[in-house]
């Protein structure tokens, strides 16, 4: 299973390289579970804090060179034995399902998502910490190539009008219907685009449905398209990932990630639309 109890962390929390994914460096140094070192979702996953970094090429959160991300993995001492767990305070959705994603996509088998994420870890009696955690660092990670699909703009534009395709945003209903947007410069969404949101995948406890809920909730969605016809994307391609974690808890796995999802299309020329409120 790509996701990890609290309780489960806390009888071998000594043994696996802690990551944590909140996206705030202000979070992390104000408490953090003993040993986890920060993923800064903008340094360190993805290229947002690159001079000249331009959203209308890639969005607002394009993946990093593999060989920067590699040499950073090799940097918090992670090889390709290593098991690794990463939490945020979003129920994964901010950033650690990204993160997992990006593991998962290198090849990485041994990587899980705190379930529940700090919140959850705090009610198992985990405690925090302020003290900066030690890597001890290592050769690269020995990747080629991103293994997991990925789509562009471009085959986001054909799949949207292909009948044997979907295309889902995960973005709040009302930021898909383009009420409101606050994060980009257009509202609106991809047209032919289904909506689901991210957190749609947790219940009421901030955890992930079951496996079986899960999948019944995207059978509705896919109608009988096989996962690998499946295309996800976001705002910026950061909760998208969440949803590809929701799908592979639900065994449903194969559908691709538009990286630069409304973020980089919205800045584009291509067409737009929007939904009345209901």
């Amino acid at each position: 299973m790509p996701l990890i109890s609290a309780r489960a962390l806390s009888l071998r929390i000594a043994t696996v390289h802690l990551l944590d994914a909140r996206p705030a460096p202000g979070d992390y140094l104000a408490g953090h579970l003993p040993g986890a070192i920060h993923a800064d979702l903008n340094r360190h996953l993805s290229t947002a804090s690159d001079p000249g970094h331009d959203p209308a090429k890639g969005g607002r959160h394009p993946l990093p060179p593999l060989e920067r991300f590699t040499a950073q993995l090799g940097a918090w001492g992670i090889g390709p034995g290593a098991e690794v767990v990463v939490y945020d305070a979003s129920g994964g959705g901010n950033a650690a399902a990204r993160l997992w994603w990006m593991l998962r996509a290198l090849g990485h088998e041994r990587v899980a998502v705190l379930d529940g994420g700090l919140a959850a870890a705090l009610e198992a009696g985990l405690a925090l910490s302020t003290e900066p955690a030690l890597a001890s660092p290592v050769e690269p990670y020995p990747a080629r190539a991103w293994q997991w699909p990925t789509v562009d703009s471009e085959g986001v534009d054909s799949i949207r009008q292909d009948t044997s395709r979907k295309l889902l945003d995960v973005r709040a209903p009302e930021r898909w219907r383009g009420d409101t947007e606050t994060l980009d410069p257009v509202a609106g969404h991809i047209p032919g685009s289904l909506n689901l949101a991210w957190n749609d995948n947790l219940d009421a406890s901030g955890r992930f449905k079951a496996p079986d809920q899960l999948r019944r909730q995207y059978e509705a969605l896919l109608q009988g398209t096989s996962p690998r016809q499946l295309t996800v994307h976001c705002g910026s391609g950061v909760t998208a990932c969440h949803t590809l974690l929701a799908l592979e808890v639900a065994g449903l796995s194969g559908a691709s990630l538009y990286v630069g999802s409304w973020s980089e299309w919205c800045r584009s020329d291509r067409p737009k639309a929007k939904e009345p409120a209901p």
